[in-house]
């Protein structure tokens, strides 16, 4: 009733009916005030898993020791994450809209982080690999579905009004969620170990109990979330909040070539970040006697960056257009980027920072494109699809990479991820003629697509 309920009085003769005082601002589920504090709930709603997804790389050293692994081994820890992905990138949209519903799903996968955070630093205090490993699977089920709630809860409260920026600002908080991460749990570490008299796996056990905190910290967002999402639906008389993703496989075979290309372009450039970013601390200190605190920072650089560069770089391609042409420059300054750390030894900073710029970059270029290339009753497909073939890239690769740095090192290590970025630069230079030969729609300024989208409404 928009904050207004009237009030019968009794006796023979009715009185005249009433209205309530006005909800305050801050109660009021369609006041500014009302829902930025919706919107502080819904950034930290994802900011435990982003935390704790990269706790592995922030404890490399200790994980690989104190856990008696080699790389490969380590590297486990980021494929069982994204095996139940390349599965659930299908069916979490489903699963949200049809069996759960948005407020119960957000909550259920939440769990899911807790529980796998929890099995996964159990399996480090009795230092079995195998529980750690069977963790991440879980923490992976909750994980990127709790990514998929997150904006269907900024859809849901903000479409038509400050949308993009609060899909800025979502990216961002996740993203200071691995930096914090990656720059405090060694510290946590050492406290730990101080406290019990050595390092060790149950150091280690004790220190990832610790980081889950934040998760239980996002399942707390979630609570919150649901009662105030339920509350304004009780005031407001709207519906619940769906995905919009409607998933249908056959649609697969009609997807057009430039489609294929950018899943190309996508996996490429992914597999040459994140495994990147999941073994890059050990490698600032062997290559460049950096200190522990030193590689943690540096390491984490490309999270940095990006927090503040994603909003700032949306708005810019948001009012240039030329989606192809900025994804060519950010998959080349990625090129630039690993080749300075794989054939120099010039002040990493340098190189981490233009990679962080450049991730930051092709982010928000690339994924909009799919909706320029396929139907609006394909998309839930597309970007279904698309996520699956990312994550399966990222958990074939993550093993890849362990071997490689087991058995050769760091330099061919960093040669295979310029070379996984050479296949997405020969996929952006494949694109950019292929949409030329199409008419370039990919293409377009903004002022051009503009117009041409009003004349279609007309």
């Amino acid at each position: 009733m928009s904050g207004y309920e009237g009030e019968a009085s009794s006796g023979p003769t009715p009185a005249p009916r009433r209205a309530d005082k006005p909800l305050p601002a801050i109660c009021d589920p369609n006041h500014l005030l009302h829902r930025v504090v919706v919107l502080v709930f819904m950034c930290f709603l994802g900011f435990g898993s982003y935390f704790c997804f990269d706790n592995p790389a922030s404890l490399q050293t200790q994980v690989i020791k104190d856990l008696d692994q080699n790389t490969a081994g380590f590297m486990q820890l980021y494929a069982w994450y994204s095996w139940p992905n390349v599965v659930l990138c299908f069916f979490g949209g489903f699963l949200l809209d049809r069996v759960f519903g948005i407020r119960l799903g957000t909550i259920i996968f939440s769990l899911f982080v807790c529980v796998g955070q929890v099995i996964f630093a159990t399996g480090a205090l009795v230092n079995r690999f195998w529980l750690c490993e069977v963790g991440r699977f879980v923490f992976g089920i909750g994980g990127e579905s709790l990514a998929v709630a997150q904006n269907t809860y900024a859809v849901n409260w903000f479409k038509g009004k400050e949308l993009n920026l609060v899909f800025g600002l979502q990216l961002s908080m996740a993203r200071l969620g691995s930096t914090v991460n990656m720059n405090i749990m060694g510290w946590v570490y050492s406290k730990v170990a101080d406290l019990v008299g050595s390092p060790g796996h149950f150091t280690l056990g004790i220190s990832l109990m610790i980081a889950g905190v934040t998760c239980l910290f996002s399942l707390f967002c979630a609570l919150v979330l649901g009662f105030l999402d339920k509350r304004a639906e009780r005031i407001l008389h709207k519906e619940e909040g769906k995905t919009g993703e409607v998933v249908k496989l056959t649609d697969v075979k009609d997807f057009p070539f430039p489609l294929w290309l950018i899943f190309i372009i996508c996996v490429g450039y992914y597999v040459a970040i994140f495994p990147f970013i999941g073994l890059g601390q050990v490698f600032f200190i062997e290559k460049f006697n950096f200190s522990p605190a030193e590689a943690r920072a540096v390491n984490s650089i490309v999270y940095i960056i990006s927090a503040p560069a994603s909003p700032v770089l949306g708005f810019l391609v948001d009012k240039t257009g030329r989606n192809v042409i900025w994804v060519l420059i950010a998959v080349v300054t990625t090129l630039a980027a690993h080749m300075m750390l794989a054939f120099t030894f010039w002040n990493p900073w340098i190189a981490m920072s233009v990679l962080g710029a450049s991730y930051s970059l092709l982010a928000c270029a690339l994924w909009p494109m799919v909706a320029f290339v396929v139907p609006e009753h394909q998309l839930g497909t597309a970007y279904g699809f698309m996520q699956s073939i990312q994550n399966l890239g990222l958990a074939l690769i993550s093993m890849v990479a362990g071997t490689i740095l087991d058995t050769r090192g760091y330099l061919l290590l960093e040669v295979f991820f310029c070379t996984c970025v050479c296949i997405a630069l020969m996929a952006v230079v494949s694109l950019y003629f292929v949409d030329y030969l199409r008419g370039g729609d990919l293409n377009r300024s903004a002022s051009s697509r503009a117009s041409l989208l009003k004349e279609a409404e007309e």
